[in-house]
């Protein structure tokens, strides 16, 4: 399938007639598969999406705007209110398909007036002929076309083609997909069909059962149903509680963690540790009056004389010299009294008087070098002894030691009194007690609130679950009813084959859901590697059965929580998950995205313009801004030969019309 042209009259910001080229066909060489339109915000991108979804499926369509409006109301407001022609409001989708190996084109017309007396549209569908100028009216599509768009492009499934930012937005953010994408992956693999199936059954069983019981009988088996009905129903609603519930408490959740993180921000955390604080603060003055006394200790006992060291340590010098030259002076008085008795001995041992000479001489040139070397006069004014001087190094040495334990109490000083300060401000950052007791009381309020909420799931889910193992006891009494009373053997075989019917669909069901979501997982994993930059992050995806979330395992078969990739990846991997379900659907069908790349970085975005938006289809339909598709990405598109035709939705905003104009914004 492949949509060829739209026309617009009058619908949405769009006046007059305007017209939208989509044949990709420029030239039959190479592909061109994209359509590029580029429109501010505000400018008519989403109103494009909704007349291409309004011309496919009329009052089912899912438009953006549409919300509870019934369809009346919905197709006068898509009227362009500026216009005063009269003209109708009018939606053209001309687009082929192959019926019958032959390709075929159809143009759906759908017309109405400003306010639409029936509450509908009128419909057309023309079949273009070749090398003809009528179109042929298909009266019979026209009556049946809502069965016929079902086999192209079924509506189950559509979102899975035709999605915008914020269904891509949504899928990436939640944990489970969005019901719009929940119900498409249903429709998919076909559990819509099998579950109908199974309650088309239900309802054949039960028709059986009343065509073959008597009155009695009839009696019983309608009060058995009525009450499966009553239980049915309050299961139904038990579970739409539990569905708001559990949005309630995401939300109330998300509350208490913005009070938690107030309480933190503005001083509530600290204030709640004011006594800790201050008894921090108390021991580290304590601890500050304890190192000044050991100062105060010190200087009472040899720590003053650092202030004359320097002249200590000058006395210590000169007693040193002076006690030097008082044994210098020991020693020569000894030494002149030897010389004396050596030359007394000389003389009278009968030396010759040359060699007395000689001798004498020698020993009167040794006391010289003696005077020269340690007696050299200077003035004695300590008159140290040996006990002075050891003292005196004794007093330097200790002196030493205090100066060293001075300085570590200093330091120790300015540390405390660093911390000391660190702790005053962090006191005095502290909430008042009545700003204290607001927070606290905000944040007790929401916690309680999540509190009570929870209960409330608990108790809903747990009733939830009573009434599934009752309603399961009334199907078994129901068939045990119709086991014991219904004799006639050959509707008994139709109500009896119908539980072994369900049960088969049920396996049927489950196979057939579990086969197709591996090659799902496959699908989506190679999409997923294909777009992301990391080819090493993810190895594999699993889905769930039952809800269809997403499971991230890298090679070792470790889980890769969600909450590790960045808000892109999430993106990433929600347009893989999307574009996996478009490729296992078996249609081959054209994709149109609108405002297709929030929250990316440059490289997930080139990621995404030169991987995904060339190879997302044979028909791609781009809706952009001009700052998610920008200069740089559309001159790569350009290169690569991947746009086909370009357009400029222009909104004048004093006229409050958007015009479609050739060409993008570069």
């Amino acid at each position: 399938m492949k949509f060829i042209e739209l026309v617009l009259q009058n619908f949405g910001p769009y006046a007059g007639k305007q017209i939208i080229n989509f044949d990709t066909n420029i030239d039959s060489e190479n592909s061109h598969p994209i359509i590029l339109l580029g429109g501010m915000n505000g400018g008519g991108k989403t109103t494009l999406m909704d007349a291409i979804r309004l011309a496919l499926y009329g009052h089912r369509a899912d438009c953006s705007t549409r919300g509870n409006l019934s369809y009346s109301d919905f197709l006068s407001q898509c009227v362009n209110h500026q216009d005063n022609s009269g003209e109708k409001t009018r939606v053209e989708l001309l687009f082929e398909h192959i019926e019958n190996d032959q390709p075929i084109k159809y143009r759906i017309v759908r017309t109405w007036d400003k306010n639409p007396q029936d509450g509908k549209d009128h419909l057309g569908i023309l079949e273009l002929t070749t090398g003809k100028n009528d179109d042929w009216l298909r009266e019979e599509l026209v009556n049946t076309w809502d069965d016929y768009i079902e086999n192209l492009l079924p509506l189950g499934i559509s979102n899975l083609f035709l999605f915008d930012g914020e269904q891509v937005k949504e899928l990436a953010e939640q944990e489970t997909p969005p019901t719009v994408v929940f119900e498409a992956i249903r429709s998919l693999l076909g559990l819509e069909l099998a579950e109908r199936l199974a309650v088309d059954i239900e309802i054949l069983a039960n028709r059986k059962r009343k065509e073959l019981a008597n009155d009695t009988d009839l009696a019983n088996l309608e009060a058995i149903e009525k009450q499966l009905q009553t239980k049915q129903t309050e299961y139904t609603s038990i579970n739409h509680q539990i569905e708001i519930l559990q949005q309630d408490l995401e939300l109330a959740e998300k509350q208490e963690q913005e009070a938690f993180d107030t309480f933190t921000s503005e001083g509530g955390k600290i204030a709640a540790e004011y006594k800790q604080l201050s008894a921090q603060k108390k021991q580290k003055i304590d601890e500050v009056e304890q190192a000044r006394q050991g100062m105060c200790d010190l200087a009472a006992n040899v720590l003053p004389l650092s202030l004359i060291e320097h002249l200590l340590n000058q006395a210590q010098i000169q007693a040193e010299k002076e006690f030097r030259v008082q044994q210098a002076q020991a020693a020569r008085d000894i030494l002149v009294e030897r010389d004396k008795r050596l030359l007394n001995w000389m003389s009278e041992a009968g030396f010759v008087i040359e060699q007395q000479e000689k001798i004498k001489q020698f020993l009167a040139q040794d006391e010289e070098t003696l005077r020269a070397n340690f007696l050299q006069p200077e003035e004695s004014w300590l008159l140290a002894d040996a006990d002075s001087l050891s003292q005196l190094g004794n007093l330097l040495y200790y002196l030493q030691n205090f100066q060293n334990v001075a300085k570590q109490q200093i330091e120790i000083l300015a540390n405390k009194e660093i911390e000391i300060e660190t702790l005053e401000r962090q006191l005095q950052t502290a909430a008042s007690p009545e700003d204290y007791q607001k927070l606290a009381d905000a944040l007790k309020n929401t916690q309680n609130k999540v509190i009570n909420i929870k209960t409330e799931l608990e108790i809903a889910q747990h009733r939830s679950h009573e009434l599934e193992l009752e309603i399961k006891e009334i199907k078994k009494d129901l068939q045990a009813y119709t086991t014991a009373n219904i004799q006639r053997k050959d509707r008994e075989h139709i109500i009896s084959s119908a539980a072994r019917v369900q049960e088969t669909i049920k396996i049927f069901r489950e196979k057939l859901t579990l086969r197709k979501l591996n090659k799902l997982e496959i699908e989506v994993t190679e999409c997923f590697r294909y777009l992301l930059h990391k080819s090493d992050l993810v190895h594999r995806i699993a889905i769930d059965t039952h809800t269809f979330s997403l499971s991230l395992y890298d090679l070792q078969g470790k889980t890769v929580p969600k909450h590790r990739l960045s808000a892109g990846e999430k993106q990433l991997l929600a347009i893989a998950f999307l574009w996996g379900l478009a490729r296992i659907s078996g249609h081959h069908l054209p994709v149109a995205i609108d405002t297709p790349l929030g929250r990316l970085d440059s490289s997930h975005r080139n990621n995404l313009v030169e991987r995904y938006f060339p190879s997302a289809s044979h028909q791609v339909i781009l809706l952009s801004t001009d700052t998610e598709i920008g200069k740089k990405e559309v001159q790569n598109l350009r290169k690569n030969e991947a746009i086909a035709r370009e357009y400029l939705l222009e909104y004048d905003s004093s006229a409050r019309q958007t015009t479609i104009k050739p060409g993008y914004f570069w």
